[in-house]
């Protein structure tokens, strides 16, 4: 038993060390997990930016190995509340039971015509209708396997500086917020990379230089280029 005179010394908080511990647990798992969900995305990109970074392999010509087929559907005049041009495509194309995200690339200048394009992973619509014959000409044209790949990895439904070519199919969306996922969660696994390798002091010198090196390249290309070229 402690006399008066004793300075009673209070007994240090286990909680800090349990919630340390907790967190570095769970760093490790939601890495780990992480990364197995996100490999076959990675992987999806990096294939697919070989193949734009490398144009001249033949073997994943898409576009020339493309099956084009031509047909005319008739078509009724857009409904009264269809007013605009989305609305009356969006309209052309729930006649033609065609989906995709819609892509302008001409001006109208005839009310009675519409020419658009159309384009989801695999298939492109090229569409002209005509309210005064009562017909729609469409020419698609599926691609392969590859053409998909590409297409995915740019794939976003919105086009710079044009506000009518933005985002107008729900899958769209859908594929672009799990671009963002994606994004997210390889920030995270950078973040508890470097967290994990700053608890292994012999990893620390080594994993200096690689991280040093790969800054210094990255750096390059940002930035340094605009200095030295």
């Amino acid at each position: 038993m402690p006399s008066a005179t004793e300075t009673s010394v209070p007994a240090k908080s286990k909680t800090s060390p349990r919630l340390w511990a907790s967190f570095e647990r769970w760093n490790r798992k939601l890495h780990f997990y992480s990364g197995l969900f996100l490999i076959f995305f990675l992987w999806l990109f990096a294939f697919s930016g070989l193949l734009l970074n490398h144009p001249k392999w033949t073997f994943h010509e898409h576009w020339k190995n493309r099956n084009e087929t031509n047909y005319e559907r008739p078509i009724k005049p857009p409904a009264p509340d269809a007013t605009g041009d989305l609305a009356q495509a969006q309209d052309i194309m729930k006649q033609l039971g065609i989906k995709g995200d819609i892509l302008w690339t001409t001006t109208r200048i005839d009310p009675g015509l519409l020419e658009f394009q159309v384009r989801r992973p695999g298939y492109f619509f090229f569409i002209k209708a005509n309210w005064t014959q009562g017909s729609a000409s469409v020419r698609q044209a599926d691609v392969n396997l590859w053409g998909v790949m590409k297409v995915l990895h740019a794939f976003t439904g919105n086009v710079a500086d044009d506000p009518r070519n933005s985002r107008d199919w729900a899958l769209t969306y859908v594929w672009a917020y799990s671009m963002d996922v994606v994004a997210v969660g390889l920030i995270f696994m950078v973040l508890s990379s470097l967290y994990m390798w700053l608890q292994l002091p012999p990893k620390r010198l080594p994993g200096a230089i690689v991280l040093g090196l790969g800054s210094l390249v990255c750096g390059l290309f940002c930035v340094g280029l605009r200095w030295f070229f």
